[in-house]
């Protein structure tokens, strides 16, 4: 990218024009100025809370071989640009504006026209300017295109409730899980003990998610199966690697962009909410009852096998 500090703060356009001259010409689709809010942000007080993102992008293109006769299909549509942003800012919610750039750059060239792009996005109520990042990438750098992953197993999730976390049959519902064709999620609910209240809302999310992480713990000391883990990656390699696991669900809610769907006061529904997000086959709820869904789910009693 170019060291011309005249050029340091111009629109991504004119370093688009300044950063080197390819040998074959390049032309140029470019968005801007596009505005629109969102959650993102690493610091507590950007949580629970929408801010203005300001978007440049320009996006270098291999000239048409043939004429293009008017015809849409045959360019880059202005749709890709904002299309990529909508999805990346709807996919979950994200710290850094970094992480951000990286992947809408990554979604526009995996468009086959696309050559080169600058991402510019700014925060624009943090402070008294704009505060922001740019990025350049070029074909080659991007990440693999990211599509349905054939290979990825749909879980049974489990539910369990305090006692059969406590009855002596969990190990043999645990062997039999194993034994089963789908992985194994388990979920759990709150502990018996009282929770502590708080007067706002955002400290008593925290505080409920927390709570549900114990009883995760509580359960992982049962047996040594019951491996808890709380991201999606995490999450993914269990499941082909056919390992049981406890979710712990603060990392996955609190990055939900439909958090307000996952209500960790409810322990039943976030569980089924769960269950869509990973694509379950089958709800179990062991000893307690099942929430509202539309994936199949039974209600075993404690020592009932699945």
């Amino acid at each position: 990218m170019t060291s011309d500090t005249r050029l340091a703060f111009d629109h991504p356009e004119a370093r688009a024009a300044a950063d080197g001259q390819p040998s074959q010409p390049l032309d140029r689709i470019s968005l801007r100025d596009h505005i629109t809010t969102a959650e993102i942000g690493a610091f507590q007080q950007e949580r629970g809370t929408t801010q203005r993102l300001r978007f440049n992008v320009v996006v270098e293109v291999t000239p048409p071989a043939a004429p293009l006769d008017d015809d849409v299909d045959k360019i880059l549509s202005y749709d890709t640009i904002t299309e990529a942003i909508e999805h990346e800012l709807a996919a979950e919610r994200l710290n850094l504006l970094e992480t951000l750039s990286e992947r809408v750059a990554d979604r526009i060239l995996w468009s086959p026209q696309a050559e080169r792009v600058f991402v510019r996005i700014e925060k624009l109520d943090r402070g008294p300017g704009a505060l922001g990042v740019e990025i350049a990438r070029t074909r080659g750098q991007e990440a693999p295109a990211q599509g349905v992953d054939e290979d990825m197993p749909h879980p049974v999730v489990v539910h369990l409730s305090n006692t059969a976390i406590a009855a002596p049959e969990l190990i043999a519902l645990l062997d039999a899980l194993e034994r089963g064709n789908a992985p194994a999620i388990l979920c759990v609910g709150h502990p018996d003990a009282a929770m502590p209240r708080a007067t706002r809302e955002m400290p008593q999310r925290r505080i409920d998610l927390l709570s549900l992480e114990m009883n995760a713990w509580i359960l992982a000391a049962r047996d040594r199966r019951c491996v808890v883990v709380g991201t999606r990656t995490e999450l993914e390699w269990a499941m082909k690697h056919g390992q049981i696991c406890v979710w712990a669900p603060s990392k996955i809610v609190l990055d939900a962009v439909d958090g307000a769907e996952a209500d960790p006061r409810h322990p039943l529904a976030l569980t089924a909410w769960f269950a869509r997000l990973m694509q379950a086959e089958e709800i179990l709820s062991v000893g307690g009852d099942v929430a509202a869904s539309d994936i199949p789910a039974r209600v075993l009693s404690i020592g009932e096998a699945p």
